[in-house]
């Protein structure tokens, strides 16, 4: 029997930033994914502010964006007459709090081979082919059994695997959900020929299409000109055919391309948007993350970035609870969690039940998430302005006295930022898990003690330290840590 000290299942973008996140705090994690390889398409293909901070912290980011692009224009047709362009995403420049501030543009199978390639240079690798069959779990750890006949022992197990999770399934947790849209829809990643008559510079939107609705984006590829296709269909029966032949007779009978443009198609598929939220998001020694704990329509785009949040708050917190942490640090990644997907699925059925267009910004980037509620928040401080910096909320970046933070940050360390405090007013603190920064006074913070979580969050905050090495003993961080 393998062992190791967390079994990850889903090698998508939760499971792969996961992985990568443990391996770059030393643990000895195993990442199975039941198909051969990752998957090819580009379902998942923006990326949120919030989500490019976890990135960069990552190391991921510069990559990310090589593969990516701003998002295009919108052009919505009717029939085979152009007409109104506009721009659904908000557009805004960087600065100093939020240097990413605007959506981008990246199939997920781009994120994903990215990611993989960082993994595999922290150290760590995919299984693939690798079929889960049964999960079973006891005070010490969770067995796992393999279609293969394989068997891994482990101390904890993720269910990254999507949102038909097996995991889930053999959990025996429920989903709670809708339907968002009973019609069906069709997504796929379609090449197109070089006398196609769409320019690559808009993403083209036919939304009276008599039987129904198709939006035809240009991705970023070094192959060729390739969209993706997304397209809905106006009679709740219908039957989407996903084969080749009829992703180029949808496009040619409802878009301005005939078939013969219709160079390859790349991957399709089916399905009906739908909101749930798991019951929960642990049982026991396994936890659920990404499409295994919340199902998303693809409206908004939060799907993806939800789900790769969901890896980066559990991450830090199994790697320091196997490191000595009290075991209760686990119960905030249900605690912290489970609010903010509920939210987001809120809004993403918001959006795709829109009579009207709705413009994407503000709430969708994801950079207003934070845990003021949570049990690991200790706000020390009295008489805040409303608008004050507090405990569990987003660490903003900025160049204060020429200390970049977002770079003093980055890292699966915690971060004592003292702000217009001085240098000498710095405690000793345990262990190297802890860096200690000190910089001038900066508007964004104000000034005080800021104990600055591994994923950029604040975990604590006080007009001075006293308090700050209480606070980090009762998350596992001590002398030697």
């Amino acid at each position: 029997m393998e062992m190791t000290d967390v079994l990850i299942v889903g090698a998508g973008p939760t499971g792969l930033v996961l992985a990568a996140d443990l391996a770059r705090r030393g643990v000895d994690a195993l990442l199975v994914e039941r198909a051969d390889g990752l998957f090819p398409g580009s379902r998942g293909k923006g990326l949120q502010p919030r989500t490019q901070e976890v990135l960069y912290d990552l190391g991921v980011l510069d990559a990310i964006r090589a593969a990516g692009s701003e998002y295009p224009t919108m052009r919505v047709w009717e029939g085979d007459v152009p007409g109104q362009e506009w721009d659904m995403m908000e557009r805004s420049e960087p600065s100093e709090q939020v240097p990413f501030p605007d959506g981008w543009l990246t199939p997920q199978a781009r994120t994903q081979e990215v990611l993989y390639a960082r993994l595999r240079e922290l150290g760590g690798e995919v299984r693939f082919g690798a079929g889960l069959t049964d999960l079973a779990q006891d005070a010490d750890g969770v067995t796992a059994s393999f279609a293969d006949g394989s068997t891994v022992r482990a101390r904890y197990a993720v269910a990254a695997d999507g949102g038909r999770s097996t995991v889930r399934g053999l959990l025996g947790i429920g989903m709670t959900g809708e339907t968002v849209d009973p019609k069906p829809m069709l997504v796929a990643d379609v090449r197109i020929t070089d006398d196609a008559p769409l320019p690559d510079t808009h993403w083209h939107v036919w939304p009276k299409a008599a039987e129904g609705m198709v939006a035809f984006c240009p991705l970023p590829s070094d192959t060729g000109r390739v969209f993706q296709l997304a397209a809905q269909y106006a009679d709740e029966s219908a039957l989407p055919d996903t084969s080749p032949a009829g992703v180029a007779e949808l496009l040619a009978g409802r878009t301005v391309l005939d078939e013969k443009h219709v160079a390859e198609v790349l991957w399709a598929s089916d399905f009906r948007a739908r909101a749930a939220l798991a019951d929960r998001f642990r049982s026991g020694r396994v936890f659920l993350a990404g499409d295994a704990a919340h199902v998303h329509s693809p409206a908004g785009g939060q799907g993806l970035n939800t789900s790769v949040q969901d890896a980066y708050n559990l991450s830090w917190k199994l790697a320091a609870v196997l490191a000595g942490a009290p075991e209760s640090l686990l119960d905030s990644y249900e605690e912290e969690r489970i609010p903010v997907a509920a939210d987001i699925l809120g809004v993403s059925t918001r959006i795709h039940r829109s009579a009207t267009p709705v413009r994407r910004g503000g709430e969708l980037r994801q950079l207003g998430i934070g845990y003021r509620e949570s049990a690991l928040t200790v706000e020390t401080r009295a008489d805040l302005p409303e608008d004050a910096l507090r405990a569990g909320d987003r660490a903003p970046d900025g160049r204060p006295g020429g200390v970049r933070l977002f770079d003093a940050f980055r890292g699966p360390h915690w971060t004592l930022l003292a702000v217009g405090t001085g240098s000498g007013a710095l405690p000793s603190l345990p262990g190297e898990s802890v860096r200690t920064v000190s910089v001038p006074a900066y508007a964004a913070y104000g000034t005080g003690f800021f104990l600055v979580r591994p994923d950029g969050y604040v975990g604590w905050a006080g007009d001075t330290a006293e308090g700050a090495v209480e606070y980090l003993a009762g998350v596992g961080v001590t002398a030697g840590a």
